[in-house]
């Protein structure tokens, strides 16, 4: 089990959020309920609803939250919440009167991606002359780098979804539907220690050309080519792993080649990563061998995001993200080809940035499996 994450752990991520926004030019931070507001004192609300929460984070004050009083109890529990002055307010009263105080009435303020527009905006009427900006355009590294305890909790739930893998290569494939197996995969996550299942893509046949395909009805085939990518969160942290099979006995030509492609453009891009390489360049060198195999334009989508409290997050691998990658990065490699009407070909491991290099983080077979 990974060691629990401690009030001093939380203050030094309160104490860095704060420093980082005060370097990029902010007055400060507004964070809302979602990951960013978990990552920084361990506080999730049951509910999130029209009622005001929000951490704020201004140098040289005491962090703050403002919370509904009925919510008081839960926040007062989180971890992190030693760390924070607690500030509520009753229902029938200004709730935006109640953060007001807390911001400078002329400060342009980071605030959480997740953030209602109807919270901002009341703010904004409280305060017209505030401003406010994207927290993953103004501090895109907030979560980017992880710690060791983020890493180990990574790496399990990594370790979980190969599991879960290794496990399906002996379902029945042929004559069931996607959603069948996609059940089981689901099912597969939470027996390894995953406490939520965030997607189980089972593309089969031409629905392997949707990179995003739901599973549905589909009745799986013999000699059908499989897209399976899933993951979830185990600890509270994410996992996202993509391998395709087909359903055999027999591989066409072309699938082992499209395959071979995607595997030779996937291990590329791993052994390219090291610090100081650019997230875009990862992207280039993934995209310029399927280029170069004449698969370019089947090629649709980026190379790679971020991981961690969410499946999808920053850093992006992809062009004109000229950001270097830095030890801690957590990331996924996933090159694919989708040929239109046909089959689709992904393979997809999460990786994190040492300071010599690459590690996976998923570890299972990148060859064609071929399942019954």
């Amino acid at each position: 089990m990974p060691r629990p994450f401690t009030t001093e752990d939380y203050t030094a991520r309160l104490d860095r959020a704060t420093a980082e926004a005060t370097a990029a030019g902010l007055a400060g931070l507004v964070v809302a309920p979602g990951p960013d507001l978990a990552y920084l004192c361990g506080y999730t609300p049951t509910a999130v609803t029209e009622r005001l929460t929000a951490l704020v984070l201004t140098a040289g004050r005491q962090p703050a939250l403002v919370v509904p009083k009925l919510e008081r109890p839960d926040a007062e529990k989180a971890v992190g919440a030693p760390a924070l002055r607690l500030l509520d307010w009753t229902d029938g009263e200004d709730q935006y009167a109640a953060a007001a105080p807390l911001l400078d009435p002329a400060g342009r303020y980071g605030v959480s991606d997740n953030a209602w527009a109807m919270h901002l905006l009341g703010l904004q009427a409280a305060l017209p002359g505030i401003g406010f900006t994207s927290l993953t355009e103004t501090l895109p590294m907030l979560r980017a780098v992880k710690d060791t305890e983020e890493l180990e909790r990574l790496a399990a739930a990594g370790g979980a979804a190969d599991a879960a893998y290794r496990r399906i290569l002996d379902v029945e494939f042929a004559g069931r539907r996607e959603t069948d197996v996609a059940a089981d995969l689901g099912a597969l996550l939470i027996q390894y220690g995953h406490s939520q299942v965030d997607f189980t893509v089972v593309g089969s046949g031409p629905n392997g050309a949707d990179p995003h395909h739901e599973a549905d009805e589909r009745v799986i085939r013999p000699g059908d080519t499989v897209v399976l990518d899933f993951g979830g969160l185990k600890d509270g942290y994410g996992s996202d792993t993509t391998r395709t099979v087909h359903v055999g006995p027999e591989v066409p030509a072309e699938v082992q080649r499209v395959h071979d492609v995607v595997r030779l453009a996937q291990q590329t891009a791993f052994e390219a990563v090291r610090p100081g390489v650019s997230c875009q360049e990862i992207d280039r060198i993934a995209r310029r061998v399927i280029t170069e195999a004449g698969y370019g334009e089947y090629f649709i989508h980026r190379t790679g995001h971020g991981i961690g409290l969410t499946t999808h997050e920053p850093p992006y691998l992809v062009e004109g993200e000229e950001r270097p990658l830095v030890p801690g990065m957590c990331f996924s490699i996933e090159p694919g080809i989708y040929l239109p009407g046909r089959f689709g070909v992904r393979i997809e491991d999460i990786v994190t940035v040492t300071a010599t290099g690459g590690r996976r983080l998923n570890n299972t077979p990148h060859e064609l499996a071929v399942v019954s």
